[in-house]
């Protein structure tokens, strides 16, 4: 990490110039990248997708897409059954006048569920193709003609159905630049404070550098294979976020160098070599934690798999080259003015950590407790897509949908489910979906629209809407009753949809969970040196993200928010792709924490091997980095919640919460508690271990009393050589000079040296060698003879033999 410090110093006029090239191609390029996104939902090989491709490729249209609904009121104190000549007419002329629709209605089947109690109105269920995007799709067209020919009929006309109230207000809301305009203002505000300087503008250009270059190459990417949509959400506010994150840490360590007294130079090369370490574990670990979607046999969650891995890596490569380029050439100068000092640790953070180390057991008690209650939620959730009342609060198409249903129709109206056949008797299949317990109606219309050929579609209407893993039941019970009668191909529509994604996701997840655990397992043993932390990351991570789901079960699900924040009604499920989408961003993103804080408390423990001293100073130092952090990635989702659909503001209420929750309950509150129970034993990696992982091994050690009362024990450097003898420091007993900035001495053990683990720890060690007194950062034995050290410190050093 040293090296690519100095590279980035020495050659930062070429970083600068390469990182501003992807800075502007990206920005000329980030249109067409978010134009050449897809919003393929395939399911290949589950029974509902392949009959809906079927029932598009027959008669382009229905299948999985709902049908809108058109709805006619014939004047008051007339009936429908009066004017049912004219309302065949008005029927049959949108289906004639719009292109590639599909319409049934009471004329054709003489269902009752067609019309209202009252007698007065009368709707149509009208299937169209699938739309293009999330937007409106034929609805625009049929609209107006239902318009025109209400008008001329002189009936009142409505259309509502699913796809238009889910569009919602999609065109009133901000686009992608807009939320993340908003997402970087407040990510400014939080900086402003950190720094105090007009350094707070630095994160902000790492984070547009970042997020254009990886549209760019998701632009390259979608050459080779589809992406999906969302990306483009990921891409603007993960990527902000995380850029951010990885900047602050970067910047805070470079300050904190520089006022212990080192130069420019040497302040990059440490922050680099310390917190740029932890930026490229969490930058790693974040992407691996995406990479396992790929692992789901699914088109749409594999792209985001593919796509969002880019986001934390290219954000970790921008860090870790453009921004010590920049602060070793003008970082000095725009760290001004210098309110903050980040010569000490935080004292509110190590009082805080301070009364969490003392009473551990009860703030390890309390967390999880907290984080329990909220878990509880999570074992009622259902699986499936937003209910209609969720979707829209006000507007034509909702006022339409209220009149239908109070007229009596049934719920399931909005969600029929469509059966393909190919030859046998139609009329019988739907004679027998109607004995099926929770069908309102089952009809097989006879025209030149509705038989194609062979083939000929039953539709069902069930009593309630299908939109859920518990109302999806009904397709399982109807797919019973019919599947054994002849001619019969399959079920399609929105219940199938659900099922075969529960079938598709949710039976593939434990292989994707196991991956992620696997490999965040691995690279978080390398990074800590430790068996004991990574475990508890990994479960303190999976009990974080539940918590987080049981808060979205609440939130959402239930109600208990979503509509005195966003005034929208309980959705009654959560959308089948937003648990395993999220659980993927949160596993990752809250991982960033635990390795800043973990990374930091390491790097403690290294020097004075005191664990609570370790927690506490660790701390101290990245507690206000981290809530910093955190906030500034929860300002990025609010800023999300702005974006149109009740799909995406689930889906950034879920990072906010899990955020927000991640930052304060597990990092503030159950990790420090939880080090500090474990003592010595979260430091622990026997040598077999190590040397699989190829990483220094790291034996147990007891409590060392040379920094016993200090918070923190200042660096040490090497001294050799007759500058140490004329300094008159005798050879067997010596003191180690402080770095820069620490003007105290440190007394140091000459027997401390652990032959058994083969290494000395920083600042612990003094040895008496034949050039004189060296005190050493870090020592290593050399196993081709025992009377010699190889050893590193911030001062020249080398190969010394030491004394018998």
């Amino acid at each position: 990490m040293r090296a690519l410090a100095d590279l980035a110093v020495r050659r930062r006029r070429w970083i600068y110039v390469f990182w501003g090239i992807m800075l502007v191609v990206g920005g000329l390029l980030a249109g067409k990248a978010t134009d050449s996104l897809t919003y393929d939902f395939s399911l290949p090989d589950q029974p509902g997708y392949e009959t809906d491709v079927k029932i598009n490729e027959i008669y382009g249209n229905g299948g999985t897409v709902p049908p809108l609904i058109a709805v006619v009121t014939v004047p008051e104190g007339t009936t429908v059954d009066e004017h049912l000549d004219e309302i065949d007419r008005l029927f049959t002329g949108l289906q004639n006048a719009v292109p590639g629709i599909r319409v049934v209605d009471y004329g054709l089947t003489k269902d009752p569920t067609f019309v209202s109690g009252d007698g007065r109105s009368a709707h149509a269920l009208v299937f169209t193709p699938s739309p293009a995007g999330l937007g409106p799709g034929v609805e625009r067209q049929v609209a107006p003609v239902l318009a025109q020919l209400g008008q001329q009929a002189g009936f009142e006309v409505g259309l509502t159905g699913y796809t238009m109230l889910s569009a919602g207000s999609a065109a009133d809301g901000p686009n992608v630049l807009v939320e993340t305009l908003i997402g970087a203002v407040g990510a400014l505000l939080v900086l402003i404070f950190v720094f105090a300087s007009f350094l707070a503008l630095v994160p902000l250009l790492i984070a547009g550098v970042s997020i254009l270059s990886t549209f760019l190459v998701v632009l390259c990417l979608t050459t080779f294979t589809e992406v999906s949509f969302v990306v483009q959400f990921l891409i603007s506010l993960v990527g902000l976020g995380v850029a951010i994150d990885y900047s602050l840490l970067l910047v805070t360590r470079w300050r904190e160098e520089r006022a212990h007294g080192h130069d420019n130079a040497e302040a990059v090369r440490i922050a680099v070599q310390t917190a740029g370490h932890a930026v490229l574990s969490s930058g790693v670990t974040v992407g691996i934690s995406l990479m396992a979607l790929v692992a789901i046999p699914v088109p749409f969650m594999r792209s985001m798999g593919f796509a969002g891995m880019l986001i934390p890596l290219i954000s970790t490569l921008v860090v870790l080259t453009l921004l010590p380029a920049l602060l070793g050439g003008v970082g000095p100068r725009i760290d001004f003015p210098r309110i903050r000092n980040e010569n000490q640790a935080s004292r509110s953070w190590l009082r805080w950590t301070t009364g969490v180390v003392r009473h551990r057991w009860l703030a390890a008690a309390g967390a999880t407790l907290i984080l329990a209650l909220l878990t509880i939620p999570l074992l009622n959730i259902k699986i499936g897509a937003a209910r209609t009342e969720s979707l829209a609060v006000g507007g034509p198409a909702y006022e339409t949908l209220l009149d239908v249903k109070a007229g009596g129709a049934p719920a399931g109206s909005v969600t029929p489910i469509e059966i393909l056949m190919d030859g046998g008797d139609p009329d019988a299949v739907a004679a027998a979906a109607r004995q099926v317990d929770g069908v309102a109606a089952a009809f097989a219309p006879d025209n030149a629209i509705w038989r194609v050929g062979n083939a000929a579609i039953v539709t069902v209407i069930p009593t309630e809407e299908t939109v859920d893993s518990a109302a999806g039941d009904i397709v399982q019970r109807i797919d019973d009753a019919v599947s054994g009668l002849p001619g019969v191909v399959g079920a399609a529509g929105q219940g199938a949809m659900v099922q075969d994604y529960i079938n598709a996701v949710y039976r593939s997840f434990p292989i994707a969970l196991a991956l992620i655990v696997l490999a965040t397992s691995i690279q978080l043993m390398r990074t800590f040196r430790s068996v004991l932390l990574p475990i508890k990351a990994v479960l303190l991570n999976l009990l974080s993200v539940c918590a987080t789901f049981g808060a979205v079960v609440l939130f959402w699900q239930y109600g208990y928010g979503s509509e005195h924040i966003f005034g929208i009604d309980a959705t009654g499920a959560i959308t089948f792709w937003l648990p395993l989408v999220s659980f993927a961003f949160l596993f990752g993103l809250s991982m960033d924490y635990e390795v800043f804080i973990l990374a930091r408390m390491r790097e403690e423990w290294d020097i004075h091997h005191d664990n609570d001293r370790a927690v506490i100073e660790g701390m101290g130092r990245t507690g206000r980095l981290v809530t910093s952090a955190a906030l500034i990635l929860f300002l990025a989702f609010v800023a999300l919640t702005s974006a149109p659909g009740t799909d995406v503001k689930i889906f950034a209420t879920a990072l906010g919460i899990g955020i927000l929750l991640d930052a304060t309950v597990v990092r503030a509150l159950l990790v420090p508690a939880l080090v500090s129970l474990f003592g010595r034993w979260n430091w622990w990696l026997p040598n077999w271990m190590a040397t699989v992982l190829r990483v220094q091994p790291s034996p147990l050690y007891g409590p060392s009393p040379l920094y016993k009362g200090r918070h923190r024990a200042p660096k040490v450097s090497a001294r050799t050589g007759p500058a140490a003898d004329a300094a008159g420091t005798p050879p067997a007993s010596a003191t180690a000079s402080a770095a820069a900035g620490h003007p105290s001495e440190i007394p140091v053990d000459s027997e401390c040296v652990e032959r058994s683990g083969g290494s000395c720890e920083p600042g612990a060690c003094r040895l008496s060698t034949r050039a004189g007194v060296a005190v050493v950062e870090r020592a290593e034995m050399d196993p081709s003879r025992e009377d010699e050290l190889v050893f590193s410190a911030a001062e020249p050093a080398g190969r010394h033999s030491l004394e018998r």
